[in-house]
């Protein structure tokens, strides 16, 4: 095993730069998720690793070696492809052998060699064993589900026994359900095999669910590094906040103000969100607020004060309502903007085109920089 390090690494295609000094470690053994929208970089990021794409600038290690001019087949890496990439007209047991067939391995210690034939039977077994495919072995990919495909392509990328494992949106061809299946699949193979992944996505409940730090990256710049609760309950900046949770953290202008001994945050005009004694420092400052949808309360129209007799609240017209079994999204115009507030389905609901006043806790109401879009401490 080992871990992959990015050290000022650019990439750009003439005047456009797809990654742009990016500074990364995945630490050996760790499954680490980079997370974004289209375009972000992030692919570019994977395949520079793999080799399939030369850096620009910077340093590129695996393990203690600099990689930037390394073949790509002697990297030590696996990458598992959104296509999965097999021969169609192999059988499983061919295609989980086909990388055997052209790298040299030491095995019990000696001189590195092709391996004999029983050798990489041996390697096939153990792979199809892995990942419960000793029934499929026979078969050609065209017999095949998507997601026994999709575990031909983990046992070819698994047999040869790399140091890190570069992955490519490799469930996006999944459907739903077999997409949350083949998750706790890869999270268990992970957790047995103990091996470095770095896995690429947009998908956030993927990036969730199955990585040990989620790197969010936004115009070829990484914006923050976390484990899921971090990147969730404390975004880095305004493009975190707003790209991960479905839906995503509801952001209003506002300013920070005082009513007696209470600080808050004024926005919409009129409206006023409680904030935590420790923000008395902010009075003045124009921030943009942040709320996550199942952090805010909707009720009756506020009644004018609040704890130390300022407003409480903001006042909205409930726009529409999505009814999704277990919870309900109520959506709230406030001003020209609409906030979701998420309403566990056991609680009142209130009808659509009603006045309604939202509220929320001081310690869930975030504040970032109007300007620079950082969150502020």
């Amino acid at each position: 095993m080992a871990g992959v390090r990015f050290e000022g690494v650019s990439k750009r295609y003439g005047d456009v730069t797809a990654v742009d000094r990016l500074d990364l470690v995945v630490e050996d053994g760790e499954f680490l998720v980079l997370l974004g929208p289209s375009g972000c970089g992030k692919t570019t990021a994977l395949r520079m690793v793999a080799g399939l794409e030369d850096i620009t600038e910077g340093a590129l290690l695996i393990g203690d070696d600099i990689v930037n001019q390394v073949d790509p087949r002697h990297r030590d890496v696996a990458m598992v492809f959104q296509s999965y990439a097999l021969y169609p007209h192999l059988t499983v047991a061919k295609n989980i052998a086909s990388p055997l067939m052209v790298r040299e391995y030491s095995v019990d210690g000696g001189p590195r060699r092709k391996l004999t034939r029983a050798e990489r039977d041996e390697y096939v077994a153990e792979a199809a064993r892995v990942l419960d495919l000793g029934d499929y072995l026979g078969r050609k990919p065209a017999a095949l589900s998507g997601g026994q495909r999709q575990r031909v392509a983990l046992a070819r990328a698994i047999v040869a026994r790399p140091k890190v494992f570069l992955m490519d949106e490799p469930l996006s061809n999944l459907d739903a359900k077999l997409r949350t299946q083949t998750r706790a699949e890869l999270a268990e193979l992970h957790r047995r095999l103990g091996t470095t992944i770095l896995y690429v996505t947009h998908d956030q409940i993927e990036a969730m669910t199955m990585a040990t730090r989620i790197a969010v990256m936004a115009e070829g710049r990484l914006q923050q590094v976390g484990t899921s609760e971090d990147v969730y309950e404390r975004p880095a900046n305004l493009f975190v906040a707003r790209f991960i949770g479905t839906p995503p953290m509801n952001t209003l202008p506002g300013t920070v103000d005082e009513h007696g001994s209470t600080v808050g945050v004024t926005v919409g005009g009129s409206g006023w969100l409680e904030l935590p004694a420790s923000r008395r420092e902010l009075v003045g400052r124009e921030v943009v607020v942040g709320v996550r949808p199942e952090h805010l309360l909707v009720g009756a129209e506020p009644d004018g004060a609040g704890s130390a007799g300022g407003p409480a609240g903001q006042r909205g017209r409930v726009r529409a309502i999505e009814w999704l079994g277990h919870e309900a999204l109520v959506l709230v115009e406030v001003g020209d903007d609409t906030v979701a507030v998420r309403q566990a389905a056991s609680l009142p609901v209130p009808e659509p085109d009603a006045t309604v006043c939202i509220t929320a806790a001081p310690d869930h109401v975030h504040l970032f920089d109007r300007s620079s879009s950082e969150r502020l401490p």
